[in-house]
Parts: structure tokens; sequence; C-alpha cells
């Protein structure tokens, strides 16, 4: 009876949600149903690492179960003995790759030391991250990091998040933005499940908090971050924390938090300077495989200072040449900076948009107009329709025509799961407003 429920329950996900993470599906599909007691189901996990995972997405299960079966229905995980265990069954198996760790921590494979430009203005910062990876919990804690946007505080601090998991896939690490920590406690309080919240945070052996800032001056949030850096801390577990400001400058902030963030290490990453951002530039461009002359590179340096244009104008200069093969020339950037000066307010056209987001994400301009469902070119098609509805205007039906899809209601349904995404996921966010600002348009 209880497996043919979750079977159908399975279904029911695969049916109405074929975008949906694959790897959280193939974790459910590991899932035995132990009991339903009440309003609550037992399910039971092959190990660990699975229940830690699941936990994580407990809200986002339940909110399911409750369209699949019309009721509220709790869920609790527990770890199944070994003599519970299917060994003849491949997915009970299962091991995450390096990739799957690193985001079940929401930390972005992206982000290395490999591809984190040094330079003066963040090798301090840069030495104390590896201290931190060398011994988690004692070299700094908290590790602190404070500048503006796109100094660099985001791209360390998931690097040194990287590099621990990669060290040991065990290890419990967990990225999240400050305001996700407070979106996250509200409906633990709303939903009357603050167990699992502190169940999630207060185990972790690091916790990178992103833009912590944004606790301040709510009274239940800093309440419970407070006691969630102190079970962490005392059990020897590493925090992180990066802000656009101090300790000490953060208005309303309770004194208790203040002074324990003021506890470890406190860094000022300062603006990259021009050297930084000739590095910045060649790494992305080798990222990309793109060829670039080191007298174009300095030029891009010299005119764009802020960081996070450097790659959306890199893949602009780029996506306009690519035709001719011959990489990214001074010429190029030349006559590219040339052109804008004398036309600052540019107009941008829809095979514009095309062509960068595809440059962007290495896919064929073809793929987006034709019925491809594979996931690596919807997210590209309904970042278009996003961009092309939000920053050029057009109608609907306009959008539909241009994009090949049958009617209005698909586009509809593309750029609500962007806007979603970029309420729920920081990383996608920075990806939009790098391609963003290559056409110096504005969110």
């Amino acid at each position: 009876m209880l497996d043919r429920f979750w079977n159908g329950f399975l279904n029911f996900y695969q049916k109405s949600f074929p975008e949906k993470n694959s790897l959280l599906l193939s974790f459910l599909k590991q899932i035995k149903p132990l009991e339903i007691s009440g309003k609550k189901i037992f399910l039971g996990c092959p190990n660990s690492g699975i229940k830690f995972y699941l936990e994580k997405k407990a809200f986002l299960i339940e909110k399911l179960l409750y369209n699949f079966e019309k009721r509220k229905i709790a869920i609790e995980f527990v770890v199944l003995p070994p003599k519970i265990k299917k060994t003849s069954s491949p997915l009970l198996d299962f091991q995450p790759s390096t990739n799957d760790v690193l985001s079940m921590a929401g930390i972005s494979s992206s982000y290395s030391f490999e591809n984190f430009a040094v330079s003066s203005t963040n090798q301090v910062a840069f030495a104390a991250a590896q201290a931190v990876v060398n011994s988690p919990g004692k070299s700094y804690n908290p590790l602190f990091l404070y500048g503006g946007v796109g100094v660099g505080k985001t791209h360390l601090a998931q690097a040194i998040g990287r590099k621990i998991l990669e060290n040991d896939k065990k290890k419990k690490v967990l990225f999240s933005p400050g305001d996700l920590f407070i979106n996250e406690l509200i409906e633990a309080i709303k939903e009357k499940n603050t167990v699992n919240f502190r169940k999630k945070y207060r185990r972790l052996n690091l916790l990178i908090v992103d833009d912590i800032q944004f606790i301040a001056g709510k009274q239940a949030v800093q309440e419970e971050f407070f006691h969630t850096f102190n079970s962490i801390v005392s059990a020897g577990g590493q925090i992180i924390l990066t802000s656009d400001r101090p300790p000490s400058e953060i208005k309303n902030l309770e004194d208790r938090l203040r002074s324990r963030f003021s506890g470890g290490l406190i860094i000022d990453i300062q603006p990259p300077d021009f050297e930084l951002r000739c590095a910045i530039l060649l790494i992305k461009a080798n990222e990309r495989k793109i060829n670039i002359d080191i007298e174009a590179v300095k030029v891009i340096a010299e005119e764009v200072t802020d960081t996070r244009s450097l790659e959306g104008t890199l893949l602009s200069i780029y996506a306009k040449n690519l035709n001719n093969n011959t990489g990214v020339s001074l010429e190029v950037v030349l006559d590219y900076f040339s052109k804008n000066k004398k036309n600052q307010i540019k107009k941008i056209s829809p095979n514009d948009v095309v062509k960068m987001v595809c440059s962007y994400y290495n896919i064929k301009q073809s793929q987006i107009k034709n019925e491809t469902r594979e996931s690596y070119v919807v997210l590209p098609r309904q970042l278009i329709m996003y961009i092309l509805r939000t920053a050029l205007g057009l109608k609907l039906s306009q959008i539909a025509y241009f994009l090949n899809r049958k009617d209005h209601t698909t586009i509809i349904h593309g750029i609500k799961k962007i806007n979603r995404l970029l309420i729920k996921d920081p990383l996608f966010k920075q990806e939009v407003e790098k391609i963003i600002s290559s056409f110096r348009l504005s969110t």
C-alpha cells in the first residue's frame, strides 16, 4: 500500500514537473516509505548524505505531496539500518559526484581558488581563505569579508566551501544568502517547523552566509542566527560571513552579534585595480576559450571598472565578432568602444539578445527556435523570453512569433520561471546581470 502510494507520487512528480531537478528525483527514487501516522509520513533514506540533502528540500517535497494527495502531510526522514538496504539496486549504491555535492551545498562549481585572480587589493583575503581551508574552525572564526559589489567576496567564500568539500565530501557545508536564511526562518515559523530549520543549520561543519547585513533589524532572525552561530562554533565548525560593510557599521545589528562577528578576522576587499581587472579578463577568456590579444585586454580593463561588467563586455565584443573567427583583437575592441561612445543609448534587436545568450551558454542559435526540450537549451530560451519582455518591451505574441512558439502561454510560463529563479538563486541572478550589463540595459 505504502509502496503504491510512493510510486504514484513519483509518477505525479515526473509528469507534472519534467524540468525539475533530476538530482532531487533520483534521490526520491531511493526513498523507502516506512509508515504514515496521522498527518506525518516517515521516509527511510539509504544514507545520511541523502537524508541531509532531502531535509533541505523538505518544504518543497511537502508542497508537492499536498498537490498530489490534496491534504497536508508532514515529512520525517530517517536513515535505514544496513540490513534494510537493497544492495542489489544500483540506485541505493548511488554516490554523488563532486558537482552533486557542491550543488547540495548551494555552491557554484564555477567558483574556485584556481580562477580567483589575486593582486594587492585582495591578497590578504586570499591568504586568509587558504588558512581557513587548512584549519577550518581554528584559524579565523568567523572569517568576515566585506567590500563593495563585484570585489570577489562571494567567489572567495564559495571557493573555501568548494575546497573543503573536495577534501572531504562528508563535510556538512552550506552556502546561504542572507535573504534566504531570513525567508527560510519565516517559513519555518509560519509552518511551525523550526525544529527542522535548526537541524539543517546548527549541525553544519561550515556555514557561509552571503550579505549578512540583511539580518540586521530583524529581532527573531538575529536571535536564531546567534544560537546557530554559537552551536556551530562550539562544535568546532567554521563560519564565513560576507557583507558590504564591516560589523561596526551595520546599523540595527545586536551588540552580541556584532561582538561575535568581530571576534574573528575582518578583511576589507578593495575594488580591483587595473592589473587585477586584466587578470580577471584573461581568466574569463580562457574559461570561454576566447582568443584575445593582450592589448585588447588592457583597453577593456581601462574602459570597464565595474568587475561584474567585465565578463559581460567581453562576451558582447566576442559575440559581435563571432562570425569572423578571429578572436578579440585590439582593433575590434577599439571599434566597439568607439561606437558605444557615439551612441550610448543603443538599440538592441531580438537577434542580438539570442546571439548574446547563446554565446554565454555556449549553445547554437538554431536550437533556441526549434523544439528541443533539453534543459541546457530550455533555460537559455526562457531567459531570452524574459529579456525580450522586460528589457526590450516586446509583446507576448511578438515573442512567441519570434521564437516559433505555439502561443503566448508558453512565454508567460518561461518568464515566470525566470522570475522565480532570480528570487531563489543568487548565482543565476548574477549570470543574468552579466548578460544584461553587456547590452547596457537595466533589469
